[in-house]
């Protein structure tokens, strides 16, 4: 699963305790005056002049701060900036939105999450923060963190609220931490949500246990790898170095990795920005600086089995750099926020943790050795890093985040199985980009894993998922619907992008793709839909998109890539209609 993005909203504003206080809980820094086009000198002012120039369909107001997250370039000039908003000097949860600028920085549009304005109905908090802060702690039972006051605008009116995280939750997979949202005036429990991006939700993790299921991994054979060199020759260190792996699940694997001395090594890859893999230890760490550092005598890392702790390390590695491979080679995205930074993890998370997550409070991938009932080998597989880093690919753009969480950590509504849909469609990716014959591609998830119905999930008719019951088509109450069986209504939309409806064999997996109404699809290739998709998350979702906003997302990408009267832009109106998401059949808005 993914931590929604309220839990990390990043505000450059000072949040005085007055406002904490009784009286007016906007008793903070004056307004900020709105920018002119005169001072737009960078496409970042360019977003922000515009927005507040079209406030009537921004929804921008003379009390917002907007706040850079991203700034996307087309090819031909376009600019497509995203914000985080801020009210009257506090953070708004929801108020994200992307302004679209045209080369000449002229205003084409704008992507929002909120269609109301953000100014909170109540303006003075009731509570105070210490008791804001009591109220999280019983409800995620942990202990929490200082009280922040944000208005909280994510369920079609804004509320103040405080936000609060809570670590050491006992009701956290591995006591890990929450953020929880307190209505300010009522003290309600607005949100609790989990910190880690949970690859078994809790629900499917229930029912494996109660099937009495026993998964059996298929793992790789450790031949030996041509061509490789265990090291560089001698001279300055640190130094470029190619090692070779004996993985788990994927065969044996080039790694690069870092020489520190004549006869020694660091798992980490100077090459791809210092992605560096470490082992926890057992510890249920969330501080990536903790984890101890692999090193290795003569760059051969692991042995194919669990019984080296560098087995595990060597899956990782290799699935974090070929998931950032496959996001540099495909889209030119350098690194999981794309700023050039390297990823991260850390092997032997936890006793006894039969899960892998992306953790934004360590920024980095964290894999248990399975809880020896269910699962018993570490959840390194190569498409469970390829989803999980894509979460933090998605939080790094639309921040896709669901409508509710239930107190066992189950997450619902269509963002949050949108966001579980892209983990799905890009992990995939990354199979395909990789190539591995010990690990073929496939529109298969987690077919490595050993459960008995073969695969987790899959794309191209999603409920055959009999696990965690994944539905082929939209229907309204996909409005409700965990986000894991969700997630197969655009999953499925993407599969026909790709490839089509009815029989195909591919790479020796047989598929055969419904459709609602027992229309035929064509696909327009694998290549064209996974870029239509990406540039869909990137340009034009924001955290609140739903499937229709998707439709409408996709339209726009294939419009911008290829034409509005284009084979492919037809294809995406007709994958979508495919599994029953339609302009006619579109919600009206929530309130």
């Amino acid at each position: 699963m993914r931590k929604p993005h309220i839990r990390r909203v990043a505000m450059s504003v000072a949040v005085t305790t007055a406002a904490t206080l009784p009286g007016p809980a906007f008793a903070v820094a004056p307004d900020r005056p709105s920018p002119t086009a005169a001072s737009a000198t960078s496409p970042v002012a360019a977003a922000e002049a515009a927005a507040f120039a079209h406030a009537s369909a921004t929804g921008v107001t003379p009390g917002d701060t907007l706040h850079a997250k991203d700034v996307m370039t087309d090819p031909d000039g376009k600019r497509h900036v995203r914000f985080v908003r801020g009210h009257r000097g506090l953070p708004v949860l929801g108020g994200d939105l992307v302004v679209h600028l045209g080369k000449a920085a002229e205003y084409l549009g704008v992507t929002r999450a909120a269609d109301h304005l953000v100014e909170p109905s109540g303006v003075e908090a009731k509570l105070t923060p210490s008791e804001a802060e009591r109220k999280a702690a019983a409800a995620a039972r942990g202990e929490a963190g200082d009280a922040r006051l944000v208005v909280d605008a994510r369920d079609g009116a804004a509320a103040l609220a405080y936000q609060v995280l809570v670590t050491d939750s006992d009701t956290t997979e591995a006591g890990g931490s929450r953020t929880v949202v307190v209505d300010a005036r009522t003290g309600r429990i607005r949100s609790s949500t989990p910190e880690n991006d949970e690859f078994i939700s809790p629900s499917l993790a229930d029912t494996l246990r109660g099937r009495g299921e026993h998964a059996t991994p298929r793992t790789g054979t450790a031949t030996a790898l041509p061509g490789l060199t265990s090291g560089t020759a001698a001279g300055r260190y640190p130094a470029t170095a190619t090692g070779s792996g004996a993985s788990l699940f994927a065969g044996k694997v080039a790694l690069t990795t870092t020489r520190t001395a004549r006869a020694a090594y660091l798992l980490k890859d100077p090459t791809r920005w210092n992605t560096e893999t470490r082992d926890a230890k057992g510890q249920e760490l969330e501080s990536f600086a903790r984890g101890k550092k692999f090193t290795d005598g003569d760059n051969k890392w692991g042995t194919g089995a669990t019984s080296s702790r560098a087995t595990a390390a060597v899956d990782a590695q290799y699935g974090i750099t070929k998931t950032l491979d496959f996001y540099k080679k495909t889209f030119g995205r350098k690194g999981v926020r794309n700023n050039s930074a390297g990823a991260r993890g850390m092997v032997h998370f936890g006793d006894k943790v039969g899960n892998a997550f992306w953790d934004s409070t360590c920024g980095c991938m964290l894999y248990g050795d399975g809880d020896g009932r269910v699962f018993k080998k570490p959840l390194v597989v190569l498409d469970v890093t390829g989803h999980e880093l894509t979460h933090g690919v998605v939080d790094a753009t639309a921040a896709l985040e669901p409508t509710r969480v239930d107190e066992d950590g189950d997450q619902y509504g269509e963002p949050g199985a949108l966001n579980e849909s892209l983990a799905d469609v890009f992990g995939s990716n990354v199979e395909f980009s990789a190539n591995n014959p010990r690990n073929p591609p496939n529109y298969l998830v987690g077919e490595k894993l050993g459960l008995a119905q073969k695969f987790l999930r899959r794309l191209d008719h999603p409920s055959l998922d009999v696990l965690e019951e994944s539905i082929d088509y939209w229907s309204p109450a996909a409005y409700d619907t965990e986000v894991h069986a969700g997630s197969g209504v655009s999953s499925h939309a993407y599969y026909l992008l790709a490839e089509g409806s009815g029989r195909k064999t591919i790479n020796g997996v047989a598929y055969d793709s419904p459709t609602y109404d027992g229309s035929r699809v064509t696909g327009i290739g694998r290549a064209k839909a996974t870029a239509v998709f990406y540039r869909a998350l990137t340009r034009y979702m924001v955290s609140t998109t739903d499937f229709h906003d998707a439709r409408k997302a996709t339209l726009k990408a294939a419009a911008d890539m290829y034409g509005a009267g284009s084979a492919e832009y037809k294809a995406v109106g007709r994958a979508w209609a495919a599994v029953n998401v339609t302009a006619a059949n579109t919600p009206a808005p929530r309130r």
